[in-house]
């Protein structure tokens, strides 16, 4: 294996490596000694980034890496950039959900409590609140970094123009801007590149894209011929594996990227997900992208992408075979001039 590189985690001076641990599988298809497998795994491999959420297995994930963390010599511990994420309920009450300053501080209070450490480095809002004033949101985040609780902020499933306000709001009230966005983004689900890579760019935002093997989808785990069964990275639910399986399998474009993929896989001599963590990893403005597995045998293989380059004939392959199709205006004709210029980064 390759060694691993590394990269600054958006306009921060921090860097975290290429390929980055999601834990949304811990203490749900993964128990507590193979989620604890997966770290090892991954720290030995040279990874150092560790995503995780208060929501993910109703906190047991938190709390089964900080079980790892207290569990681990310091030499190694103290190598992980460690990621939270606070937004989604963690109570039945009117006050246990959203970005407002009460939520908030109790969600990274539990946080820091199940994690056991008194700091993170990356704590990102989970996703957009349309009820909470952005001012309250960015004012809380900046109170926490300037309490020595959080080290940078960051944002998750944001719009484009989300991340131009928050990012515009913060600089003018000087706050802590935000460092990182955490999209969906594969090979399947490229229309963020239409507004949200653009923003990021221009805002000076790290990307940190999740599900970049599209739930499987890129790995060869699904054929025309057969439906999916059992426990998904999402949970153990057969029917949404299904209902998910018919919508994309309708979609011809699904079966060519899936065949380009097959196509530079078998020439590289390397696994269909290692191609399309490459592909994805190489995309403009991606710092980290966010590998979910339930066994350490899935995350080694997953592992194997780490320093692992397309060529620009492979990567156009894989382009035109996964390029959306968007309606004409504005993505369409005048879109597809725009981004016919190469985006070599930010204004920001």
């Amino acid at each position: 294996m390759a060694a691993m590189e590394h990269r600054l985690l958006g306009s921060s001076g921090c860097a975290v490596s290429t390929l980055a641990l999601g834990t949304m599988t811990f203490g749900a298809e993964t128990d507590e000694a193979g989620s604890h497998a997966q770290l090892d795994a991954f720290v030995e491999a040279g990874g150092d980034l560790v995503d995780t959420a208060d929501v993910y297995s109703a906190g047991v994930s938190e709390e089964i890496i900080g079980r790892w963390l207290a569990s681990r010599p310091a030499d190694v511990t103290d190598r992980v950039v460690l990621a939270t994420k606070g937004r989604f309920p963690t109570g039945d009450g009117p006050n246990d959900v959203g970005l407002s300053r009460r939520h908030l501080q109790r969600a990274l209070e539990g946080s820091l409590r199940r994690l056991g450490v008194e700091t993170v480095d990356l704590y990102q809002v989970h996703a957009f609140d349309p009820l909470t004033p952005l001012e309250e949101t960015l004012r809380t985040l900046d109170d926490m970094v300037r309490a020595g609780k959080v080290r940078y902020v960051g944002l998750s499933n944001y719009t484009g123009w989300q991340v131009q306000k928050v990012v515009a709001t913060a600089r003018a009230l000087g706050l802590a801007v935000p460092v990182t966005l955490q999209p969906q983004y594969s090979l399947l689900v490229r229309e963020l590149e239409w507004e949200v890579v653009p923003s990021c760019l221009d805002a000076g935002l790290g990307l940190l894209p999740w599900s970049p093997l599209g739930g499987g989808w890129l790995t060869g785990k699904y054929t025309r011929d057969e439906r999916p069964t059992g426990a998904t990275r999402l949970g153990e639910d057969p029917d949404r594996g299904v209902e998910a399986y018919d919508v994309r399998s309708r979609q011809q474009r699904t079966w060519d990227v899936i065949e380009a993929v097959q196509g530079v896989a078998s020439a590289r001599g390397a696994s269909m997900a290692q191609v399309a963590l490459s592909w994805l990893a190489d995309r403009p403005g991606v710092t980290s992208v966010i590998l979910g597995a339930r066994t350490t045998e899935q995350l080694a293989d997953d592992l194997g992408a780490a320093g692992l380059h397309l060529d620009p004939e492979e990567t156009a392959a894989l382009d035109a075979a996964s390029d959306p199709v968007p309606a004409d205006y504005p993505y369409g004709g005048p879109g597809r001039a725009q981004r016919a210029r190469p985006i070599t980064g930010g204004l920001g």
